[in-house]
């Protein structure tokens, strides 16, 4: 077993940090790359009723962390007081509004912002700009000019931390009703995913997934009780470090590393990796200029409502879930919604005009005309 304090010791603590950040950063993009890990993909068969392979993954990897997070507070392994969503003041009109927003930008990108830098590793130049996009508009909405605008949104409806956004206390049921509670959607997604077929990969891939959420918070709870600065207890999370980490590869050379300085390029490493083994590394870009305006939407839309809601489809609506941060569970919700009402308000009249295209001159649709359920 690895003693944290002589690994601290030899590199220091924020290198330790970035090094964790880095290694769960990399498995998590490894595995999310081979299980095509997407909460967009997932929300858009719920919406269409298919409840197909995409949701039986992502179900894999949500009941995952769930599980795995509640065993290590049962096990003493790891305690919730310091984490930011349970303890710190919170906003549901931000975690509403923002996580509609974030859902229906999800859409119109084809991927959440973590799906965007596992697609970018391999090769996929549209949601490499998409991904810009977003941790731009997350930097403008953290302190630059959409910054008004998201503090005024999220005044509307603040609540105090502690047990006021612990779902667990509200509802009474502690930490092994949580634990439960993660068992039950395991068995679910195991029941999808025997009758859809899904392959070795979405099962192993899946599952791994979230346990690398639970891993990122006990590695971060670990390391802030050997730490002489005080270190956040965090899980994984893509719109502040995306943001973060454009200012630090904008900044002069020699600025402080953390977990998230890690994590992000640790996600884009293991992803290429992933893609590389599996000799599905491949160039890809836009087809037409209609298609990139509404990726470069869909990247504001995401930045603007993750920073809006304090979370993203991980950050939120895994890590945070895992959590029960009552916050975090809004914001999942409406992602669900917001990615729900988009694909039916555009994406499902366009792939009926291109049904009715392809049938009225006898061929068929193109991919570029109808949307995709599956990941782009």
């Amino acid at each position: 077993m690895f003693d944290l304090v002589e690994i601290i010791e030899w590199l220091g603590e924020d290198r330790t940090l970035a090094l964790g950040g880095l290694l769960i950063g990399a498995l998590f993009g490894y595995f999310a790359q081979r299980s095509r890990f997407c909460l967009r993909a997932a929300s858009i068969e719920v919406a269409r009723g298919q409840l197909g392979p995409k949701l039986a993954v992502w179900l894999f990897a949500f009941s995952a962390a769930v599980i795995v997070t509640q065993l290590l507070v049962l096990a003493g392994q790891f305690q919730t007081a310091n984490v930011r969503q349970l303890s710190s003041q919170g906003s549901l009109s931000g975690a509403l509004v923002g996580g509609l927003l974030f859902g229906a930008g999800m859409v119109l990108a084809r991927g959440c912002s973590s799906r965007l830098l596992v697609l970018a590793a391999n090769g996929n130049l549209r949601a490499l700009l998409s991904g810009l996009i977003f941790a731009v508009a997350a930097q403008a909405s953290m302190g630059g000019v959409l910054s008004p605008l998201r503090e005024e949104i999220g005044s509307w409806w603040v609540i105090s931390g502690g047990d006021s956004r612990d779902l667990l206390a509200i509802v009474g049921i502690g930490n092994g009703g949580g634990l439960i509670f993660g068992m039950v959607w395991l068995i679910a997604g195991a029941w999808f995913a025997l009758r859809n077929k899904v392959p070795l990969w979405g099962w192993i891939g899946g599952i791994a997934t979230g346990v690398m959420v639970a891993l990122a918070w006990w590695y971060t709870f670990r390391l802030s009780s050997l730490t002489f600065e005080p270190t956040p207890v965090k899980s994984l999370s893509f719109t502040g470090p995306s943001a973060d980490m454009l200012m630090l590869v904008l900044s002069p050379f020699g600025q402080a590393l953390n977990f998230d300085t890690g994590m992000v390029p640790g996600v884009f490493i293991g992803s290429f990796i992933a893609a590389w083994w599996a000799k599905e590394l491949k160039l890809e870009g836009f087809q037409g200029g209609h298609a990139m305006r509404r990726y470069i939407v869909g990247a504001v839309l995401m930045g603007f409502g993750g920073m809006l809601a304090g979370g993203c489809a991980v950050g939120a609506g895994v890590s945070g879930a895992s959590v029960f941060a009552l916050t975090a569970w809004v914001t999942l919700w409406s992602m669900w919604a917001g990615a729900a009402i988009t694909d039916w308000l555009i994406d499902r009249p366009s792939a009926a005009s291109a049904e009715a295209q392809g049938k009225s001159t006898g061929g068929a649709t193109t991919g570029a005309s109808a949307p995709m359920v599956a990941n782009p």
